[in-house]
This record gives structure tokens, C-alpha cells and sequence, in this order.
């Protein structure tokens, strides 16, 4: 078995910056996220806010902070299959079809923004430049891929 196909995560489609897509492996969803390590840094803080959380009344609401950052972590994502883009946010989520999706958009921070047909954007979350060869894979055709020979 090779290493592209037994890693944990590309099985159930979920896709970082160190998952590229194999040649011939063409998923039919893929979910863009952030890494759950980044939940290590909203421990970090829980543990650290104890002496203050308790040094004065009210202060005990210093634990909103990590756990909204936490929220945040487990919620943006962007999830992509055969026939629609579903962007979600802190507190929303929008999914569109393809055939609402005009072109691409690449921003600062090598940020991703999809160009709808009647010229709005939508932000992609959490899906960077790096990530276009697997969602031009995902799209069957409808992006070209930048990295295609």
C-alpha cells in the first residue's frame, strides 16, 4: 500500500497543506480545515488563565476567549464534492453550485476566493494557493489545475 493512500484523512476526504492529491486518486469530497493541532493552543491558554481567572470576580469569564478560539478552529471549513462549494464561517455557511462559479480569485496570503457569475466573491476558508491542484481534482474539469501537465 503506498504512503498517498494510507494516510489517516485522505480515506474520509479531509485535506491539509501536507495531503496533496495523488495522481489517478480523485476523491469525490474533499474538507478544507485547519489543523486540530491548533486546538492545543486554546488548551494552552485555558491552563494558563487559571491563576487569573481566579484572582477576581467576573474574571472567570477569561475562559469565553479559548473557547470561542476553539469554536472557531472546529467550524471554518470549506467542503467540496461533485456538485457544490460550501463555504462555513464563524457563524454562517453558504454552499453554491458549480455552475454558479465563474473563476477563482487569489488574494493576499495567498488567500482563495471563488468569483461567482453575477461578479460577487465568496471566501473560501482555510483554502490556500497550495491547495488548487486538489480542488481543481475535486471539481471534475470545472477549474482547470495550475500545476497540470
Amino acid at each position: 500500500m503506498s504512503a498517498e493512500k494510507s494516510r489517516p484523512g485522505m480515506a474520509e476526504g479531509h485535506v491539509s497543506a501536507a495531503d496533496p492529491v495523488a495522481r489517478g486518486e480523485t476523491p469525490s469530497r474533499l474538507v478544507f480545515r485547519r489543523s486540530p493541532l491548533a486546538l492545543a493552543g486554546a488548551a494552552f491558554f485555558l491552563v494558563a488563565a487559571i491563576p487569573f481567572a481566579f484572582g477576581a470576580p467576573w474574571f472567570w469569564l477569561v475562559y469565553l476567549v479559548p473557547l470561542g478560539y476553539a469554536y472557531w478552529i472546529l467550524r471554518l471549513r470549506t467542503v467540496v464534492d461533485d456538485e457544490s462549494v460550501t463555504a462555513r464561517r464563524l457563524l454562517a455557511s453558504r454552499r453554491v453550485p458549480w455552475s454558479e462559479i465563474s473563476s477563482l480569485r487569489l488574494g493576499k496570503k495567498s488567500r482563495v476566493s471563488a468569483v461567482l457569475t453575477d461578479d460577487s466573491e465568496l471566501p473560501l476558508p482555510t483554502v490556500r494557493v497550495r491547495d488548487l491542484p486538489a480542488l481543481a481534482a475535486v471539481s471534475g474539469g470545472r477549474l482547470p489545475d495550475p500545476a497540470g501537465e
